[in-house]
């Protein structure tokens, strides 16, 4: 796999932004299914911060002032999400789990994207995470402007069942970048599976990179329902899942309200409103 001299090698970072990531539509859904101008974003488990940045850029268009607050535990993230963050962005290595992290900042919005809720392996350190969470939103909502947690999860008939899929995607610099995801381990009686995620990046129609098992996760695959009754538990008023985050401008977010709504294999976002 011969690299073209003085052109930069994408790192894993690079193929995981081009790939998994949407912050743009994502920021947009924030917005729009808090409904009340918000202005702080805490990311947790933020990777490397791309929903944060995008936030604050949409922010910036929009003629609003806007913080965020990015936390993660990985100090390869950290490092690659501090050297791109604006100065409204704070980016903080830390145990997302302390109460204590980001010295109890209030935020108009909890966001935890890419299944990352599942790094929670048990219901007392999930009931535990979302207490938190919503005391930082509750916060903001003494207020008046109402807060807002939202997580993602997926499931569906193939969700403990092994697997992989394969798709493209191209890169901002031009390359096509091989995404595989893999379904490595399942355990239906507790919860927990194991995933991975590869890329291969292609350029002028060769391969010229290949990043094995590039993230591996371990995570507790949570249901909408464990999600909703441990958000109802800690307090938060309402909970609502939808299973759309591209917002049109202007138009509110539409809420799943019967399961036939759901496909068989399917991501939600779950949100939390205090």
């Amino acid at each position: 796999m011969p690299q073209q001299s003085g052109v930069r090698e994408l790192d894993r970072f690079d193929c995981y932004e081009a790939c998994v990531q949407s912050p743009a539509h994502v920021a947009k859904f924030l917005r729009a299914v808090h409904g009340n101008h918000p202005r702080v974003l805490r990311e947790d488990f933020c990777g490397t911060a791309a929903l944060s940045r995008r936030w604050l850029e949409d922010a910036g268009r929009l003629g609003e002032a806007a913080r965020a607050v990015a936390v993660d535990l990985d100090p390869d993230c950290v490092e690659r999400a501090s050297r791109q963050s604006p100065e409204a962005l704070r980016v903080l290595r830390a145990d997302c789990r302390n109460p204590h992290v980001g010295d109890g900042a209030a935020a108009d919005v909890v966001f935890v994207g890419n299944f990352s809720v599942g790094y929670l392996h048990t219901r007392s350190e999930l009931v535990s995470y979302l207490r938190h969470s919503r005391e930082r939103l509750a916060r903001v909502a003494r207020g008046d402007r109402g807060g807002v947690f939202v997580c993602d999860t997926y499931g569906g008939a193939s969700a403990f069942k092994l697997g992989s899929l394969t798709r493209k995607h191209p890169s901002r610099t031009g390359e096509i970048i091989h995404y595989h995801w893999a379904h490595e381990e399942a355990d239906a009686l507790t919860g927990m599976v194991t995933n991975s995620i590869s890329f291969k990046v292609e350029r002028a129609g060769e391969i010229v990179q290949e990043l094995p098992r590039a993230f591996v996760y371990r995570w507790r695959l949570w249901s909408i329902a464990e999600l909703r009754e441990a958000m109802i538990e800690v307090g938060f008023a309402s909970t609502e899942v939808y299973t759309e985050c591209n917002v049109v401008p202007g138009e509110v977010p539409w809420a799943v309200h019967e399961p036939s709504e759901l496909k068989d294999d399917w991501i939600v976002l779950v949100v939390g409103r205090t």
